[in-house]
């Protein structure tokens, strides 16, 4: 195994289920839905940290060359699932098998337990691996257009498509970044690429120096004001900040409180439900609350030691598959920090992003753990010769 990569995992999981357990414990103590019960949150979690760390062990141990064979059904099932989401019925989210929350279907399990999930998940990793699979295979015709890049670029438009659909846009644009990565190491056209690029451009400037994209969500009916509540989260009339601003000033005051070194762990104040979704997508908010810009950038710096190990045993992977398969997991990993982090400071628009590790999401954690030890798998193997 490759010791300083599997440090970092259990420095960052430890951290987090601290921080869950300071974060969640007044939200859980004040829900008679949840029994009243402080330790609601951590008690799950650490229930799934216990087993996603076994799961972790479990398949580092396995020949990462295994996971070949199940490129094509993981592609399938994870196409099939997110399909079931998407099923019409006669619930009140029109929807015959998800469940909702917040405004949106996107889950599947068993209503008001734990144990429910998101195929957006999973679909992600399904892409991984069977992208690691195809593109490994097809390498001499990655600079095709027919074989390398619309083949690979129609699966994901399905699959970014279907997760769009539910709603869930930021899992659509996680799935398209997950993509676009792999699709670039594993060496389409620069030309593709230069489009990617000026797409991206395109977009940013469309997002931030016009109302199109804004006008685009009022038009479908989905979240429309999160875009006003990027661009001036203060302006607005009172009912605007009390409504649909109110998430993100109270998590800039709770980045804002912490100062150099933070309020102390355990003594945030917005916790005490003046933040939503405290215990899980504005986790971080609370962090810089207690431990300061400090503790923020210890924590920044832990993310990114992590990923700069990932993408490193990436380099020195035995073969393509192996590097593919680790540019995947840790791009998404990136991904997802980058997101979370730049929407809690607003810096980017709210979105429904978690932060790996620290947000609350028994089987979301599991799956990350799941992930590291694919990695870790890899990197049993980067000492041997590097494949032809």
């Amino acid at each position: 195994l490759d010791m300083p990569f599997l440090l970092l995992a259990m420095m960052l999981l430890g951290i987090g289920l601290i921080m869950l357990l300071s974060a969640s414990f007044p939200n859980a103590q004040a829900s008679a839905n949840l029994g009243n019960d402080p330790l609601y949150f951590i008690k799950r979690q650490a229930v799934f940290a216990v087993i996603g760390v076994g799961l972790m062990l479990w398949v580092s141990k396995i020949n990462y060359e295994r996971f070949r064979g199940l490129a094509r059904l993981g592609l399938w099932m994870s196409l099939i699932l997110l399909f079931l989401v998407l099923i019409p019925g006669p619930k009140a989210n029109g929807r015959l098998l998800a469940i909702s929350a917040n405004g949106a279907a996107r889950w599947l399990g068993i209503p008001n337990t734990s144990l429910t999930f998101q195929p957006s998940d999973l679909a992600k990793l399904g892409l991984i691996v069977f992208f690691a699979e195809s593109i490994s295979k097809k390498r001499e015709k990655m600079k095709d257009l027919k074989e390398g890049f619309l083949y690979h670029i129609g699966i994901l438009l399905v699959m970014v498509a279907m997760t769009a659909l539910e709603p869930h846009f930021s899992g659509a644009i996680l799935i398209a970044g997950i993509g676009a990565a792999m699709l670039v190491v594993g060496g389409i056209h620069w030309g593709w690429i230069a489009a990617g690029v000026s797409a991206v451009g395109l977009g940013t400037y469309l997002l931030a120096f016009t109302d199109v994209v804004e006008n685009f969500f009022k038009a479908i009916d989905y979240n429309a004001s999160r875009i006003a509540v990027w661009k001036d989260p203060f302006g607005g009339d009172l009912a605007f900040r009390r409504d649909a601003a109110w998430q993100t000033i109270q998590g800039l005051y709770a980045i804002g409180s912490g100062g150099l070194l933070g309020v102390g762990l355990g003594n945030s104040r917005q916790k005490y439900l003046f933040l939503p979704e405290e215990h899980n997508d504005y986790i971080f908010s609370i962090w810089c609350e207690e431990m300061g810009m400090v503790g923020a950038v210890v924590l920044m710096a832990l993310f990114a030691l992590l990923i700069i190990r990932g993408f490193w045993l990436a380099l020195h992977a035995r073969d393509r598959f192996g590097t593919l398969l680790i540019v995947g997991i840790m791009s998404l990993m990136a991904f997802q920090v980058f997101f979370n982090i730049g929407v809690v400071t607003g810096f980017l628009p709210p979105t429904g992003i978690s932060l790996p590790f620290f947000s609350y999401g028994g089987t979301a954690l599991m799956i990350t753990l799941g992930e590291m030890g694919m990695v870790l798998s890899v990197s049993r193997q980067i000492t041997a010769p590097k494949a032809e």
